[in-house]
Parts: structure tokens; sequence; C-alpha cells
């Protein structure tokens, strides 16, 4: 019997399957004769879960559907008259979102790492995504509102990643705070030399080493961000300085900072090392 009218076959024994033409034990029993052992394995999970959902639909209770499609409502309505909200129920549905958030992430990552990691990564985005979706729709357009805002969530990242034990996250809280001491440079500083730009940026960078080294018999991830934290910052004067020096400087100091920092990590590899590994 060639393959097409195998197929033909196994498709019209499973047309009998959902029909209840036939029942289930003399269907398996067709499927043995005409179908190969993959396809027959594919079709008996397939059937399994679209039998385990069945019947958790036919078990469910009325209070559990209330639940549902109450919830499901519930979350409509916010959506589509959040901007009608009075500022604090705006900010208290945020808040609660990113802690249901977070909350699911958080015990859904002991089953499965990758998708509790989405969960809390989606509710960090929504407390940065909702907090400047509230000051354009009440237009606060000072910056001094939004480096707050970045500064908030900074904190708080920084915060629950060292808690939640979440690297990347500890590491995406520094970077914000970098930006928001940038963004207070370019506020403040005006016209700054280039020895200045170093001295605003450099000592930012020793404090982080210091640190790696301070915490890494408490911590070796927490350590670990922290080195790579100074890493960045210690290259952060040329990036900053980008657009008011020349770039012939910028490339010799690029150039001689990447020297020393090699430099004084061979010097001192025996004892980074142990911070980080």
């Amino acid at each position: 019997m060639n393959q097409d009218r195998r197929q033909i076959i196994v498709k019209e024994i499973d047309h009998w399957r959902r029909s209840k033409l036939l029942p289930d034990q003399y269907c398996d029993f067709l499927l043995n004769l005409y179908a190969d052992q993959d396809a027959i394995h594919t079709n008996k999970e397939q059937h399994h879960t679209v039998g385990k959902a069945i019947a958790a639909v036919q078990r469910a209770t009325g209070l559990q559907w209330l639940l549902t499609f109450g919830t499901f409502t519930l979350i409509s309505f916010v959506v589509l008259y959040f901007n009608e909200f009075h500022p604090l129920l705006q900010m208290a549905v945020i808040v609660s979102a990113v802690a249901v958030f977070l909350r699911i992430g958080q015990r859904l990552r002991a089953r499965n790492e990758a998708a509790g990691l989405a969960l809390s990564s989606t509710g960090m985005l929504l407390l940065l995504g909702g907090g400047v979706y509230m000051l354009n729709v009440h237009n606060i357009d000072q910056w001094v509102w939004k480096t707050g805002l970045l500064a908030f969530c900074s904190l708080f990242w920084v915060v629950y990643g060292i808690a939640a034990r979440i690297p990347v996250l500890h590491l995406c809280g520094w970077l914000a705070a970098i930006l928001v001491y940038a963004w207070l440079l370019s506020q403040f500083m005006v016209d700054s030399k280039w020895y200045e730009i170093q001295l605003y940026w450099l000592p930012l960078a020793c404090l982080f080493g210091w640190s790696s080294w301070f915490v890494h018999r408490w911590s070796k991830p927490v350590s670990a961000v922290l080195f790579l934290t100074c890493a960045l910052v210690w290259f952060m004067p040329e990036l900053y300085a980008m657009f008011v020096d020349e770039a012939i400087w910028l490339q010799l100091q690029l150039l001689f900072k990447i020297a020393l920092g090699g430099g004084i990590l061979f010097s001192m590899r025996k004892k980074w090392m142990v911070w980080i590994v």
C-alpha cells in the first residue's frame, strides 16, 4: 500500500474517532494496522491533551466559569477606561499588575525557568512602560520626572534582581542607573573638559570595582555583575564625550584606556577571577 493511500485511511480513521462513529479501541486497532508508529504516538499524545482539556472544561464549576469570565471582563474594563481613572488609581493598577506578573513568574521559575523569567521581565517592562504612559497621558514633559521614574525603576531592578537571583535584571538596573547619571551630567555639567569628564566617571568605576571585591565572599553572581558594571563604566567617559570632543582625541583616549585596563586586569588576574568564579 503506497504512502498516499495510507495517509487517506489514517485521516478517515481520525474522522471516525472524532465523529464517534467507532469506539476508540477500534480506531486504535485500525491505526495500528495502517499508520506508522511515530504517527500513532503523536496522535495519541494529541488526543490525550485534547481529552484532558475537554475534561477540565467539563469538570469546571459555575464559580470557576464566573471567575474566568469575570477576570477577563475586569481586564477589558481596565484597558478600555484606564485613561479615565484617577492618577492614584492608575498607579495602583500598574503596581498591582506588576506584582501579579512578578509573583506568578517567581512561582513558575521552579518548574520552567524560561517562562518564569519571561513573566518577571514582562512585569519589569510594564513598570517602566506604564510609568512613561502615565507621564504622557498627563502631559508631564519635564525631564526631572522621567529621570526620577528611570531612577526608581533602576533601584527596583537592582534590589529585585539580587533578591530573586536574576543577574540579568540586576545588570539592567545598574545600566539604567548609569543612564540616569549620564542624563544628570548632561543637564548640570555643560562644556566640561576631557579631564573633567574622566573625573566624573573613573571614581565611579573604582567604586564598582571595590564593591565587586567587597561582596564576593557573600555572592559571586552579584560580584560578577558589579565587576561587569565596573568594566562598562571604565569606558563611559569616551561614550559620554562622543559629541563634545574631536574624534581623534576620543580614539586616542579609548586606545589608552583599553591598554591600561588590559594591563590592570592582567596584573590582578589571580585576584579578580576569584571574585566572579
